[in-house]
């Protein structure tokens, strides 16, 4: 049977075929660590799933789906939350799973606590992208097939018109493309070892494995202490994150690039943007997206803009 019966396009977004067929990993892939906010170690397994069911968590033998409609708000991550299960820093492993080319995947996490389990994070490892991006490459993927053991086409949302969120000087916005093309800015004129940033480039699997994955997650020195206050951060070292200081600089180099924290942001968003897949389908749409100065609860509210306009077929 062919997916696209499951889509119906809209004015402002068109499904199509990739001409490609849904992927799953080829075996379970397990990686465990710290995790940055709560402190606690935790143990994923990335299991190969059936075609057409997508992308989710399972916390408890409870599903929490990789889905816009799950996200909670929280900070300085991407939460997801379903029937009281909570699942925290989700935005660097959906970033490698939507960037390679996986499609369906049961996500098995659990960790270590004192509140049954119901609340977990995935383990920030050396804070990029990279671990579970050479894991699914070392592992492989192979053709997902559905419940009949048919194989399914891989759909693509492609945007039709300029669609855009805002607030204040921050923005993520969209405009139609024939290809997937990312452009972020960050501006931290306080920290002039970061200070102005932009990247921009077409998005393409070996771009994102080389350029994009390795790069780590930032912080400001200065606010260190404020997060730590707040909660967060408690998992966080110079191992897991890079550090600047605006008035020493980085304090924990080399770089892996010049740009590393704004690539890191594109990371990010590639992440964020993957919770509008649906049924194994691509989550982030074909479009020319640019972003300045925004975040997860921007990435997110883009997102919720863009599922707007989704109408899925019976």
């Amino acid at each position: 049977m062919a997916l696209s019966a499951a889509f119906k396009s809209s004015a402002q977004i068109s499904w199509k075929s990739t001409g490609k067929l849904q992927k799953t990993v080829a075996k379970c892939i397990n990686k465990c660590g710290i995790a940055l906010h709560s402190g606690k170690y935790a143990t994923v397994k990335l299991w190969p799933e059936l075609a057409g069911k997508g992308r989710y968590f399972e916390v408890c033998s409870n599903f929490v789906r990789a889905s816009i409609d799950s996200v909670e708000a929280s900070p300085l991550c991407t939460t997801l939350c379903e029937n009281g299960f909570k699942v925290r820093t989700v935005e660097h492993l959906l970033s490698a799973l939507e960037a390679t080319g996986v499609d369906n995947c049961r996500i098995e996490i659990a960790s270590d606590g004192d509140d049954g389990g119901r609340s977990v994070e995935v383990p920030i490892l050396d804070g990029s992208a990279r671990e579970w991006v050479e894991a699914i490459e070392q592992t492989g993927l192979e053709d997902a097939v559905d419940q009949s053991g048919n194989i399914r086409e891989k759909m693509v949302p492609c945007l039709n018109e300029p669609v855009h969120v805002s607030r204040n000087d921050s923005f993520v916005a969209a405009f139609p493309s024939p290809y997937v093309h990312v452009t972020y800015g960050i501006n931290f004129p306080q920290v002039p070892h970061i200070g102005c940033q932009w990247f921009s480039s077409p998005l393409k699997c070996t771009l994102y494995s080389a350029e994009i994955a390795p790069c780590r997650t930032f912080c400001i020195y200065e606010e260190v202490e404020k997060m730590k206050n707040a909660g967060l951060i408690k998992g966080g070292t110079i191992e897991n994150a890079i550090i600047c200081s605006a008035s020493k600089g980085w304090l924990n180099p080399p770089l892996r690039f010049v740009d590393e924290p704004c690539r890191h942001k594109v990371l990010d968003l590639i992440g964020d943007l993957s919770l509008f897949a649906h049924c194994g389908s691509q989550g982030i749409p074909v479009a020319h997206i640019v972003a300045y100065k925004a975040g997860h609860a921007m990435h997110a509210d883009f997102v919720r803009c863009l599922s707007k306009f989704l109408c899925r077929g019976t």
